[in-house]
């Protein structure tokens, strides 16, 4: 028997004006399914991109990709999961902005214990982005302890992530951020340099950090306006790996750009890493181990009443936000 929930629609592209709060049906899971019930639901720079028609969505659309509470139902065929388990996931189509929600169940995993639910909710897709970066997305000959990497946004979600995984690995994380204090946490979570982008030329300084010889590989978020940069921060035979675009999507390029050094450029999705139960549970136990073992901690900064989801988008485009947040519903 369906329900009536609420959740965060969105009827046109545009600004944080078009999330609305409706009264929306919600039914039992089909086969492949699984009905939860949200505690705490992600928010991340790509439901902006989804909002704003970057990422075009059939209308009207749910949005949010991550969240985290109880299984309330499982259809034909789940057998991971049983009702009244806790759960946490990242997942397509969009539409974790809810009180409820039905999902493929093949992205959605047991929630160990020891991990709260506004920490389940921000983990999930920052956290296995930061997985598939780190351990999936290398260059050639892999990246080994002492290497330099580049990160972009290392003070976002996903930044404060990777700085505290690159450390458990040994690596010497360059990250770039906005202001002083962005810079001074992405310290306290691991970055062995960090790059004020508004005060400082990143080529420059990466160059300076490496004594000339570049990073082994480049992720960056930022899209359009690091694009080139990045790619002369790379040493030969480095890995430019985009995989967001919140300065604007790369434009068309050259691929002589590429031919000085050898230099390869890769656009992966975390998506296209999760598409099987198999795959997701692999990289979740990964990413649970990590956090189990305090090599890394996920910093829940804000929290915002699912009514707010308007408010909360600014601040992510204000660049307001550092660490994490959640909408509760």
């Amino acid at each position: 028997m369906p329900t009536i929930e609420r959740a965060i629609r969105i009827h046109t592209p545009g600004g944080p004006e078009v999330l609305r709060l409706e009264e929306v049906p919600v039914g039992m899971p089909g086969p492949g399914e699984v009905r939860i019930r949200h505690h705490a639901c992600g928010l991340n720079f790509i439901d902006v991109y989804y909002r704003s028609g970057l990422y075009p969505l059939d209308m009207p659309a749910g949005i949010g990709m991550e969240g985290a509470g109880i299984v309330e139902a499982v259809g034909e065929g789940v057998a991971h999961l049983q009702p009244g388990d806790r759960a946490a996931y990242a997942c397509q189509p969009p539409g974790a902005y809810s009180t409820a929600r039905v999902l493929p169940a093949k992205n959605v995993v047991r929630l160990p214990d020891e991990i709260d639910y506004d920490t389940g909710a921000a983990m999930m897709l920052k956290g296995l982005t930061v997985q598939y970066l780190l351990r999936q997305t290398q260059p050639r000959g892999g990246l080994l302890p002492g290497d330099f990497v580049l990160f972009h946004a290392a003070a976002g979600g996903v930044g404060l992530i990777a700085c505290q995984w690159a450390r458990a690995m040994g690596l010497k994380l360059i990250g770039t951020a906005g202001s002083p204090e962005k810079c001074a946490l992405a310290l306290l979570n691991g970055a062995a340099h960090v790059i004020d982008y508004r005060r400082e030329d990143f080529v420059a300084r990466v160059a300076d950090i490496t004594g000339g010889q570049g990073v082994k590989v480049v992720y960056d978020s930022v899209g359009n306006d690091t694009f080139a940069g990045s790619l002369q921060c790379l040493r030969p035979f480095g890995l430019l790996a985009v995989f967001g675009s919140s300065s604007g999507p790369v434009p068309p390029f050259s691929l002589q750009m590429l031919a000085a050094k050898s230099l390869y450029v890769s656009r992966p999705t975390l998506f296209t890493h999760l598409a099987s139960r198999e795959a997701t549970q692999e990289m979740a136990d990964d990413l649970f181990g990590m956090v189990a073992r305090g090599a890394v901690t996920i910093p829940v900064e804000r929290r915002y009443p699912l009514a707010d989801a308007a408010r909360a988008h600014q601040d992510l485009e204000a660049r307001l936000t550092t660490g994490c947040s959640v909408l509760i519903p």
